[in-house]
């Protein structure tokens, strides 16, 4: 009983993912998890923080309705303790889901805190648990959490983090963001839905500094229009907690000081890896100096340590932190384990996207990180409003392409406006398959539909221009 095939520490997308497909392949299982199954993403992160930016598209969409529209509809009020209900309903039936998925493919999922006592050897306590020996590896998925700044103490209530921002009790009246991230942008998209003053705190020269430049351009027009004081090259210089909120000092752009108020500030700078208690050096491994837990072979996530192998948020780039690399890396590794020829994952084919409104999605290479590889490139941009459909939503946006010159193969494609999230799928493909502009141009487009405007670039890289000239 105490000696599976696999034993996995942690049980988040990373985690459950790899054991699904190893127990699926024939292996025996132990998952330790000292939470729920699910981690960060589906308790935390991703599935409530959806949820609640689904409400906040409802909300916008009242105001579209009556503004826009002449369909003269009011919000009331927003109920905030019904919508948490839906949100907790949501995640309730995505954890009861998850379960009943490890419990059919017979996954042994033991509760509580696991730590390393050698390269094969793990021992769970508190629970269920028990000392476990692995007869072919074991998989470290113990995900992060949210970093913070010096002197900022997280209350769950005027100081908030990622994690705990959506379970903050009410809505606040005025937010102030840290960080212009993927993470920091929802939240203030969606407390700006709702009603909230927000400001929103970047550092780096423009927000979300890791897509390309075109995509901080647009994104950033998007949310001034709605209203969100956007504050990029901008860091914070201290803050106190008073009796109903939060004052701040910033130091702008422009270099002058400037003093912020808000009911509630919420930090979100970036998120840390996991590995205090898993006692590594138990088993020859050590982190990196950011915490990370590298791996010497990348096409197998295999540490220095034979058999032991990571996924997640542990790993350091080119792996993203995405739930969905997550599943990928577990995939991988339950098929290494298993001895199945696996690809290593690509993480260049790996879709990013942020939630807020409007949305963004990107995938493959800037036109700054194309250029700074060497390649020569041919660009096109298309706003989305040049298409009926993007008329129709009237949100702004556009679609970028960037391809090696001369009509090879697709670097990049970033996209901004509304539904971009479930348009970024074929720009997936054309990316990961190595396609050339003339492929995609071959394929026909809905009209009307957003899609179409990615069709138009495509057309148009390949001298096929049709109402893009």
């Amino acid at each position: 009983m105490n000696t599976p095939d696999v034993i996995v520490i942690g049980g988040g997308t990373g985690g459950y993912s790899t054991a699904l497909r190893a127990a699926a392949l024939g292996l025996d299982v132990v998952l330790a998890e000292r939470d729920k199954v699910g981690g960060t993403c589906l308790h935390r992160g991703c599935i409530p923080s959806k949820a609640m930016l689904h409400a906040a598209e409802l909300v916008d969409g009242i105001a579209e309705a009556r503004e826009r529209w002449g369909v003269k509809a009011t919000l009331d009020s927003v109920d905030w303790t019904a919508l948490v209900a839906t949100r907790d309903d949501i995640v309730g039936r995505n954890h009861k889901g998850v379960e009943a998925h490890l419990r059919h493919a017979g996954v042994r999922v033991v509760r509580g805190s696991a730590r390393l006592t050698g390269p094969r050897s793990v021992r769970v306590e508190g629970g269920d648990g028990g000392d476990f020996t692995a007869r072919r590896g074991i998989v470290l998925a113990t995900g992060s959490r949210p970093r913070t700044l010096p002197g900022l103490t997280p209350d769950g209530r005027h100081v908030v983090t990622s994690d705990d921002a959506l379970f903050a009790p009410g809505l606040p009246a005025s937010v102030l963001v840290l960080g212009g991230g993927a993470i920091g942008v929802e939240y203030a998209s969606f407390h700006r839905s709702m009603g909230a003053e927000v400001t929103l705190v970047e550092a780096a020269d423009r927000i979300v500094p890791l897509e390309d430049a075109d995509v901080s351009r647009h994104l950033t027009r998007g949310l001034k229009k709605r209203g969100v004081d956007v504050q990029a090259g901008a860091r914070l210089l201290d803050a106190e907690v008073l009796g109903g909120g939060v004052r701040a000092r910033v130091r702008t752009a422009r270099g002058e000081t400037r003093a912020l108020e808000a009911e509630r500030l919420l930090v979100a700078v970036g998120r840390a890896p996991v590995t205090d208690g898993l006692d590594l050096a138990a088993a020859g491994l050590a982190t990196d100096e950011r915490g990370f837990v590298v791996p010497a072979d990348w096409d197998r996530l295999e540490t220095a340590v034979p058999g032991i192998h990571v996924v997640g948020d542990l790993l350091p780039p080119p792996s993203l932190g995405l739930a969905h690399a997550s599943f990928a890396e577990g995939l991988l590794v339950a098929e290494t384990l298993a001895g199945v020829a696996s690809a290593p994952v690509d993480y260049a084919a790996v879709p990013r996207v942020t939630y807020s409104s409007p949305q963004t999605a990107s995938v493959g290479l800037s036109e700054a990180e194309a250029r700074a590889r060497g390649h020569e490139v041919d660009v096109n941009t298309m706003p989305l409003t040049a298409v009926a459909k993007g008329m129709v939503h009237g949100q702004g946006g556009m679609v970028k392409v960037v391809a090696e010159a001369g009509g090879g193969r697709v670097l990049g494609v970033h996209l901004v406006g509304p539904h971009v999230s479930e348009m970024i799928a074929e720009s997936q493909l054309v990316v990961g398959w190595d396609a050339e502009p003339a492929d995609v141009a071959r394929h026909v487009h809905a009209h009307p539909t957003l899609s179409e405007a990615v069709g138009e670039v495509f057309l148009t890289l390949a001298g096929r221009g049709l109402h893009q000239q």
